[in-house]
């Protein structure tokens, strides 16, 4: 089993893609440093591969609407929001009321205070007050609960949207023997099987990082 903080890739591997992609931008830079500096578990980062990741599926889509469930430090609301279209909007809902203060300078500096609206709160009362459609759905919060974020946003999606979760491969542990006596790795397993049997999705699971699960939801 790996420790959270490695990569599910080989080092020489993991290094020959990132020499491969695309630079961080520079305020993602300055705000991974100070994630890694002021927080207790920087390892929660997006990080600079599925950074990118987030950024090309935004630009692809041209989403007039995305909701992130899980801010973290705010590197993925970044990301997400840099194919918003012109009157777009990035709602993000995060339990922690102190990462307003931690986030706030840099959606500022990313030009994007304007776009990306915080939300703090439980995520499972927040998302039924949501008016309107949804374009683009980023999971990324308490594994437990990836099944129930997943119901409450599937309805507000619209025909032909994308839902993506994180940490789908869970450092590997959800296929490690007896996995799913460990509560989170249980909810990622779960959510997991949910999908796959779905009917009104069709999904990939993708090895970025620790796993991203890629769901369409159908138009027919």
């Amino acid at each position: 089993m790996k420790d959270p903080d490695e990569s599910l890739l080989m080092p020489y591997i993991e290094k020959y893609v990132s020499d491969h992609t695309s630079p961080e931008l520079p305020v993602l830079a300055k705000l991974s440093r100070a994630t890694h500096l002021r927080t207790h578990m920087p390892q929660m980062l997006s990080g600079h591969l599925q950074g990118i990741f987030l950024q090309m599926i935004s630009y692809m889509m041209k989403p007039i609407t995305v909701l992130e469930i899980g801010t973290f430090t705010g590197y993925s609301a970044i990301c997400l929001a840099q194919g918003l279209q012109k009157d777009g909007k990035l709602i993000t809902i995060e339990r922690n009321p102190e990462m307003e203060d931690f986030t706030a300078p840099f959606f500022k500096e990313a030009g994007l205070e304007n776009k990306i609206q915080l939300l703090i709160g439980d995520a499972i009362e927040i998302v039924p007050t949501l008016s309107g459609t949804l374009d683009l759905v980023f999971i990324d919060a308490d594994k437990e609960n990836y099944t129930r974020y997943f119901d409450l946003v599937y309805p507000k999606v619209i025909p032909g949207g994308y839902i993506l979760a994180d940490n789908a491969l869970w450092y590997g542990r959800v296929v490690q023997p007896g996995a799913e006596s460990d509560r989170e790795t249980a909810g990622i397993m779960q959510f997991n099987r949910y999908v796959q049997q779905h009917t009104g999705v069709q999904n990939i699971l993708l090895p970025i990082r620790d796993g991203i699960m890629l769901m369409r939801k159908k138009t027919d």
